[in-house]
């Protein structure tokens, strides 16, 4: 891998899915780091119990290409060897968001966890306060396994991330408890119900506006890379309700 010190950390409506967010007015901006232990530390915690290390979407669309992912490696180095740095980094990356997003007559919107499942509400900024209280009018939002996150700040929305594996189940089971809203993938298209789990199930896949969908649903997504191969149960492959 080619060391270097990363000049930004977010990246702009790169993606298939948060384009879409455009016609709503949305400009998003998203973080995405080396998952699971690809660089030597472990930012999805619960990624080896759900098996969503095997299907991740890391490879997809351009995160197959080898300079994309040797930029994953390098931020998510800079933020474990140098973290007053790499939040500072993260700072002017979403000030430099607003800026561009307000110029376009857009809403900033801002994902930490691309392909990470890091606790940001516990990881200060330079300054001493996390990147919420940096921002209080901006919008962040991100997909976790970790049931059990607290003391979520208000500009912070949080999507459950399901798995259908058994060993996974009881967390599933207590985000749901709490009311959260849950994202599943199933299969394929042709395999999303109209309801599951006794949920509603809405469009995943239309927007990843997350915070504008309403708490106790299913966010119903379709398998797309590697999880289009998924044997694990973390992909849900039969219609169910």
């Amino acid at each position: 891998m080619r060391r270097y010190t990363p000049k930004n950390l977010l990246t702009v409506d790169a993606n298939a899915k948060t384009v879409k967010g455009q016609r709503y007015g949305f400009m998003t901006g998203i973080l995405y780091l080396a998952p699971s232990t690809l660089s030597g530390h472990n930012v999805c915690p619960t990624a080896h119990l759900a098996q969503c290390d095997r299907a991740c979407l890391n490879t997809a669309g351009r995160g197959a290409m080898s300079n994309v992912q040797n930029a994953r490696l390098n931020k998510t180095l800079f933020f474990f060897e140098n973290r007053d740095a790499f939040m500072a980094l993260l700072v002017a990356d979403v000030a430099r968001l607003v800026r561009r997003a307000a110029r376009k007559g857009m809403i900033p919107l801002v994902r930490l966890n691309g392909t990470s499942d890091i606790r940001w509400e516990t990881i200060p900024t330079d300054d001493g306060r996390t990147i919420f209280d940096r921002f209080p009018t901006v919008q962040f939002y991100d997909y976790t396994k970790i049931a059990n996150r607290r003391d979520i700040p208000a500009n912070y929305d949080l999507t459950f991330s399901w798995s259908g594996v058994s060993a996974f189940a009881q967390y599933g089971q207590r985000a749901i408890a709490a009311g959260m809203r849950v994202a599943v993938v199933f299969k394929d298209r042709g395999s999303i119900p109209a309801q599951y789990m006794g949920m509603r199930c809405v469009d995943g896949d239309d927007s990843d506006i997350r915070h504008l969908d309403p708490q106790g649903v299913v966010v119903a997504l379709y398998a797309k890379g590697k999880a289009k191969r998924d044997t694990t149960g973390f992909v849900i492959p039969i219609m169910a309700a």
